[in-house]
């Protein structure tokens, strides 16, 4: 059984006045938006690789990533997620460490502890031309954020690691 509702009570007066706050309402949030400041992704780098130990056909690598925020806005992250590719093969997947923030318009470091599978990448690596000295690699993911508005967005970053030091 579905209740009624009735409107019997209500005049056209406070009907018109529920409107008008409506519409109040939201010209107020799309001026919020106009006027509020425009978020800007972060940029995120690759600053270190270590191997932290594994086998044959897992090892456990620690990525570091520097995040550079462009915003006048600390980020507060909650979590980051990444996919390390190598020649178009997912060899490295993971999460970080905890969370932190990258403060306004400044920079943080996020150690991301990714399983990888180097057999898969060694096998790219022999096929690869070794003339350039350095490996292309690409970094996706997620960075989650702990904020209202502004929960999480996607990220790519596409570079190389040197083979030779």
């Amino acid at each position: 059984m579905v209740p009624r509702v009735s409107f019997a009570g209500v005049t056209a007066g406070s009907r018109a006045m529920g409107l008008v706050a409506l519409l109040a309402c939201t010209v107020l949030l799309a001026a919020c938006t106009l006027v509020g400041p425009k978020f800007v992704k972060p940029d995120l780098t690759v600053a270190g690789v270590q191997l932290l130990g594994g086998n044959f056909l897992q090892q456990n690598i620690r990525l570091t990533l520097n995040i550079h925020n462009p915003n006048a806005r600390a980020l507060p992250v909650s979590a980051l997620s990444a996919d390390l590719q190598v020649g178009g093969e997912t060899i490295a997947r993971g999460v970080s460490s905890g969370a932190f923030v990258v403060p306004a318009e400044g920079d943080a470091t996020c150690d991301v502890l990714v399983t990888a599978n180097l057999a898969a990448a060694l096998l790219h690596l022999a096929n690869a031309d070794q003339r350039s000295g350095a490996i292309d690699y690409d970094l996706s993911g997620v960075v989650k954020f702990d904020l209202p508005l502004l929960r999480s967005f996607p990220f790519h970053q596409h570079g190389s690691f040197s083979l030779t030091r």
